[in-house]
Formats: C-alpha cells, sequence, structure tokens
C-alpha cells in the first residue's frame, strides 16, 4: 500500500525515509572527507556535486513532510512511556528541521561563493537565495558544517531509539520502518 495507515508506513513513506536517511548520510561522509582532504584542482567538482545533492535533499525532505501531512502518522505503542512519545517527537521534528536548515544554509553557502553552485547537474541553474559576499560565505559555511554536526547527533540519537525498541524492548515499532507489516496498538 502506497498511504499510511494509523498502524503502518505506506510504502512512499518508507521510501522517503530509506533514501532521504541513506542520502543525508551519505552527505554527511561525503562533506567531512570534502572538508579533510588538501587542496587540489577540483575541488570545486566535489563541492558541486554536494550542493546538486544537497539540493535535491531539500526538495526531498518538503515533499516527504507534505506527503506526510495528508497521511495519517502511525501511532505508537500504547504502552511506551510519555516521555519517550515526547522524546520520538521531538527528536523526528529536530530531524526534519535540522535537515532543512543544514540545505538551506548549504544554499546560501553557494549563492554566497565567488564561484557559482548554481548548476544542477549541468541541466538547469538553480536559483541562488544569497549574493556573493566572503564573509557571508565563511559565516553560511561555518553553520552549516557545525548543524551538519547536530543532525549526525539527531541521527545517532534516532539510530540509538531504533536498536532499543527492536533489540531491548523488542516491539515492532523499528520494524514498521522496513514493511513488516501492521503492528498492533499494544506492542
Amino acid at each position: 500500500m502506497i498511504r499510511n495507515t494509523t498502524a503502518s508506513w505506506g510504502s512512499l513513506a518508507r521510501a522517503f525515509h530509506w533514501v532521504l536517511g541513506i542520502t543525508i548520510i551519505g552527505m554527511l561522509a561525503y562533506g567531512w572527507w570534502m572538508n579533510h582532504f588538501p587542496a587540489r584542482a577540483d575541488k570545486f567538482f566535489y563541492r558541486s556535486i554536494h550542493a546538486d545533492i544537497g539540493y535535491l535533499v531539500l526538495l526531498l525532505t518538503v515533499l516527504r513532510l507534505l506527503w506526510r501531512g495528508v497521511n495519517p502518522t502511525p501511532a505508537l505503542p500504547a504502552d511506551m512511556p510519555a516521555w519517550q512519545r515526547t522524546a520520538a517527537r521531538v527528536n523526528h521534528g529536530a530531524l526534519y528541521a535540522v535537515t532543512i536548515l543544514v540545505a538551506m544554509l548549504g544554499w546560501a553557502h553557494s549563492g554566497s561563493r565567488d564561484q557559482d553552485y548554481s548548476s544542477f547537474f549541468g541541466l538547469f541553474h538553480v536559483p541562488q537565495i544569497t549574493s556573493p559576499d566572503k564573509a557571508a560565505a565563511d559565516a553560511f559555511e561555518h553553520r552549516h558544517i557545525f548543524f551538519a554536526y547536530v543532525l549526525l547527533a539527531l541521527i545517532v540519537l534516532h539510530l540509538a531509539a531504533v536498536a532499543f525498541h527492536h533489540f531491548v524492548k523488542r516491539c515492532r515499532v523499528a520494524a514498521r520502518m522496513m514493511g513488516a507489516g501492521e503492528v498492533d496498538g499494544a506492542r
């Protein structure tokens, strides 16, 4: 089924989750690698690819939120403590917000640099939201990197919660995102 129910995630929600999850983790690793290799003549190429994928992450995140807004969200288990429900809602909201923030800061950084990162895989130009300004570029880059680390921390918390629910509590909360079937309200 493509749509969510109150008991399980639909195939489109799961696809958004896995594509974005893998892409974001890959972008964090790629960004770290890109900023830690020695200066090279082709550094612009690597940064341009990072920017292009960042535009896709932003678009897919917005589409995921729109899809989530028009579909029911599967209920958490009835026996889950209130603090865990709150922590789950806060972490999910923060994951969305910080993903968008990191992408927007990257986009702002892209436009504030003298080099043009607006070409989207050579197909068309993405309108830039800032103008070239060295001081602004440095500020956007530092904030982009800082919030990328914040995003990484949120992902680690998310994965720790997944592991806790799957291996310790042995409930099916995590299995729902893998398409493992319906989850009843109690477990």
